[in-house]
């Protein structure tokens, strides 16, 4: 059996420019990794988001990178360790040989979930913007069935912010709603605690990162005195090895996000999620604005684990491109739609 490898760079438009507070997004960008092994042919993404994923400098050196894999397949299948500060590079690998195995259009670990059986509960993102717009959202996103909602904050005005959630809750209760907000690391680390005191006020579930990562003792403190539970995302990237239990047990944070495109492909993702358990801390998925290849593995691999947490999957509604897939959103849940 001899395996060979292509790839392919493919950009998506989102439907609309999708504000966070690291700017605005208005396209997107991901490197398919093919492997083809008799007559069927495999598909990873390897996805990146600017300024965010660590091993991404520019388009020629990750292109070159991906190029060399590709090149280099039957080296790199047994060496993928040597990936592993290409995240998202490792990540398309793995899927890729996730699919070969399966040997099922984007199948990668079959369950209940691919079989149609399964729904997993995801939480609906609300985008950042004018507040008129993240209202409309809001009740969007609440017509649709959702019952828990994500919230990115830090962008526009704080107060408008605080107006924002306590129209949600004026509304909806916690027991109707389940509020997430994050903050991108958007908050000083001289005013965090007040405002998380603030954003507590409304009832909320959790905070991502309320400040840059990086700040390990300040971010220790802010989780041991928070009335708010938070929950580290940036935090994880570029943790390999030892580094991840150092920094759980430092820390100490009431939840972790992964991000298996940022935090170690599927293996750094399977670390973390171990490590998480045994130091009690709960955890869940969210997809790094991957296409419906993407979400698929992620949504498969999340399948895998008994978890009754909301997930961060539903990001395969974002592009105009998007590239097709049995994966639906129905009433705040993601499922596979089988005919």
């Amino acid at each position: 059996m001899s395996l060979t490898a292509r790839f392919e760079k493919k950009t998506f438009d989102f439907k609309r420019p999708s504000g966070t507070s690291r700017g605005v997004l208005t396209q997107k960008h991901a490197w398919f990794i093919y492997l083809k092994e008799d007559d069927f042919e495999a598909l990873g993404e390897c996805s990146i988001i600017t300024g965010l994923s660590p091993d991404f400098v520019d388009f020629d050196q990750y292109e070159a990178k991906v190029k060399e894999v590709v090149a280099n397949i039957s080296y790199y299948v047994l060496h993928q360790e040597e990936l592993e500060t290409y995240p998202s590079i490792l990540f398309g690998l793995e899927m890729a040989l996730e699919n070969l195995k399966q040997k099922q259009e984007l199948v990668y670990f079959p369950s209940d979930f691919t079989t149609g059986q399964l729904e997993i509960p995801i939480n609906g993102l609300i985008w950042m913007g004018e507040k008129q717009f993240m209202y409309d959202q809001i009740q969007e996103k609440i017509a649709a069935g959702f019952d828990c909602i994500k919230m990115k904050i830090g962008a526009i005005d704080f107060e408008a912010e605080l107006e924002l959630l306590s129209f949600i809750r004026s509304n909806f209760s916690k027991d109707e709603i389940e509020i997430r907000v994050d903050a991108n690391g958007a908050f000083a680390p001289e005013d965090a605690l007040e405002k998380l005191e603030r954003l507590a006020a409304f009832d909320l579930h959790s905070i991502e990162q309320p400040i840059k990562a990086g700040q390990i003792a300040k971010m220790r403190d802010l989780c041991k005195s928070t009335p708010l539970a938070i929950a580290l995302d940036e935090e994880l990237i570029g943790v390999y090895g030892t580094k991840r239990r150092e920094l759980l047990e430092t820390i100490s944070p009431q939840y972790i996000i992964l991000k298996p495109s940022l935090h170690g492909g599927i293996v750094g993702t399977k670390a973390w999620i171990a490590l998480a358990e045994e130091l009690n801390i709960k955890w869940w998925m969210t997809s790094a604005l991957e296409s419906n290849v993407g979400l698929s593995c992620i949504a498969q691999l999340t399948a895998l684990y008994n978890t009754n947490m909301y997930q961060g999957l539903g990001t395969g509604q974002l592009y105009t491109n998007n590239i097709e897939s049995p994966l639906e959103i129905r009433k705040g849940k993601i499922l596979t739609k089988i005919d």
